[in-house]
């Protein structure tokens, strides 16, 4: 019997999943089914993937959405993550394996050993970051291991960007994912470790100072903020003899600038509402500089930031009009009409790793980038970079190719080593360096 993939949610990270899956379902490869709330925008979005059943759905439909469940192979969800768990509790009641790119909750850990008991495999973190980052990094990290080094230093960084050819805006950043996670980034501070110390950074301190790393001759260097919680994967990764571990966030140097000004001036607070009946973007800057008493403060901002915020706030004909919001809730409605992806536009995803290694009493150093830009506003590198393991991981299950059982994410060479090959023929491959930096070590 022919196999048959579910995708659950057909947002812009899913445009070119869904042309991957469209391409599985050609000669009658597999069957596939994609389920969206809002199926009339989405098919005429996708009017040429014609090898799909699309189907319009509510996701809290009981019948209709265990029924599909029931009459797949493998479910895909790209759902906002609050409404996997709901999705979580039909694969695991009907015995399917479920991927997703989103991180690993509480809610789902506690159901690990129901998962294994199914004897399914529940495979999250399986997109960019996390996803890419985790597979690209554990096949160094293994390959180290095996030779005997020790890992001393690790840093990860990676960003959705727009490509240089059309960074045109003073903030040079163009929304290629989720507003939300953009306008909220960095709230809860950062944790990590760096030369043994365990250093952490408040919500504040975080773009106040955003160190920067080479990437290559084009690109230069780029900013980075540290990730909320990098402690979190050293056990994951094998890696507890390390000095540093690092996860970061890579932005252009400008847009670091200006968005530790977006927090000085208390723009992400998600505490006070304003009723924006009404409300223009410039009314809306001068009550919240105000509400806030900020109006000295913005005098001592740099004329560059200033022309950052004039770009996003002096818009008299931009209206928020949706009820009472937040300053951050305002702010993102904002930022989602002045810093979308024109027509034509094209993004861009850089990754990078660095480790540092001791070998044979020598030190090492290694550095792994990876650069995708995008074709448009519509197939993007974001899109590309984060639904194409999923599918690659789709693909090799109905194949039988993956054994692994349980709740994982993709840290396992089983996963990993095939997805990154396939990963290679979308043209999604990283380029190696490695240099001798210091001899005679000490172990």
């Amino acid at each position: 019997m022919m196999k048959h993939i579910l995708l659950f949610g057909a947002g812009k990270s899913a445009t070119e999943l869904i042309y991957y899956l469209n391409s599985l379902a050609n000669n009658n490869y597999c069957r596939v089914t994609i389920a969206d709330a809002q199926m009339s925008f989405i098919k005429n979005r996708l009017s040429n993937c014609v090898n799909i059943n699309f189907l319009e759905i509510d996701i809290f439909q009981g019948d209709f959405r265990k029924n599909l469940i029931k009459e797949s192979d493998v479910v895909i969800s790209l759902m906002p993550p609050n409404l996997h768990y709901i999705i979580a509790l039909d694969c695991i009641n009907y015995k399917k394996s479920l991927l997703t790119a989103s991180y690993i909750d509480l809610q789902i850990q506690q159901k690990k050993l129901a998962i294994e008991e199914a004897d399914v495999l529940f495979l999250y973190e399986t997109g960019l970051d996390p996803g890419i980052d985790h597979m690209s990094a554990m096949e160094i990290i293994d390959t180290i291991h095996e030779q005997g080094g020790v890992i001393k230093s690790f840093q990860s960084h990676c960003g959705g960007l727009v490509a240089p050819e059309f960074n045109n805006k003073p903030w040079n950043y163009k929304i290629t994912w989720n507003p939300r996670n953009i306008i909220l980034a960095g709230k809860a501070g950062a944790i990590f470790k760096q030369h043994g110390e365990i250093i952490q950074l408040s919500y504040e301190q975080l773009f106040s100072e955003c160190p920067q790393v080479f990437i290559n001759k084009e690109l230069g260097s780029l900013s980075y903020y540290y990730n909320r919680d990098s402690l979190q994967y050293i056990k994951a990764y094998g890696l507890e003899e390390t000095d540093t571990f690092i996860r970061t966030t890579l932005r252009f140097p400008s847009f670091c600038e200006g968005w530790n000004w977006i927090v000085q001036l208390q723009l992400t607070d998600d505490n006070h509402l304003y009723n924006t009946e009404n409300l223009t973007a410039v009314r809306f800057f001068n009550e919240h500089m105000q509400q806030f008493e900020l109006e000295q403060k913005y005098q001592s901002i740099p004329e560059v930031i200033k022309l950052q915020l004039t770009f996003l706030f002096s818009d008299d004909n931009l209206l928020i009009n949706n009820g009472l919001l937040t300053a951050a809730s305002i702010l993102q409605i904002i930022v989602e009409k002045k810093l979308q992806l024109n027509k034509g536009d094209k993004d861009m995803i850089v990754m990078l790793h660095e480790f540092e290694y001791e070998l044979n009493h020598e030190r090492y150093y290694i550095k792994s980038n990876l650069i995708v830009k995008g074709e448009d506003e519509l197939r993007t590198a974001m899109s590309k970079t984060v639904g194409l393991p999923l599918g690659i991981t789709a693909k090799l299950l109905i194949e039988d190719k993956i054994q692994l059982k349980g709740l994982h994410i993709p840290t396992h060479k089983e996963i990993y080593k095939p997805v990154l090959e396939l990963l290679k023929e979308e043209n999604i491959r990283f380029e190696e360096t490695k240099m001798k930096i210091q001899t005679n070590v000490e172990l």
